[in-house]
């Protein structure tokens, strides 16, 4: 059994990023509107998210107002919480 493309670049050091992006509405200026993009990245750099908002600044006519990156590995030590009771329920 082969491994996912995304387990792949998980194991390569890429995480699942999300960035909210706010931008002007082209008709619209003083409007702003919110596009959520998610994909695999590298954090710090975020190349892939750097590569979009070039794509985005080339192509689009919103100019872009702000980004919010969020980014979190995925693939790291299980975390244990220690346990002081025990509720049980019928």
């Amino acid at each position: 059994m082969l491994a996912s493309p995304e387990f792949r670049k998980q194991m390569e050091g890429y995480s699942l990023t999300t960035a909210e992006i706010l931008y002007r509405m082209p008709d619209h200026p003083a409007l702003l509107q919110s596009y959520i993009w998610q994909d695999y990245d590298v954090a710090p750099e975020f190349p892939v998210l750097k590569k979009f908002l070039d794509f985005w600044e080339r192509t689009l006519d919103g100019p872009l107002f702000k980004v919010t990156v969020a980014c979190r590995k995925l693939i790291r030590p299980a975390e244990l919480k220690a346990v002081s009771g025990e509720f049980r329920l019928h």
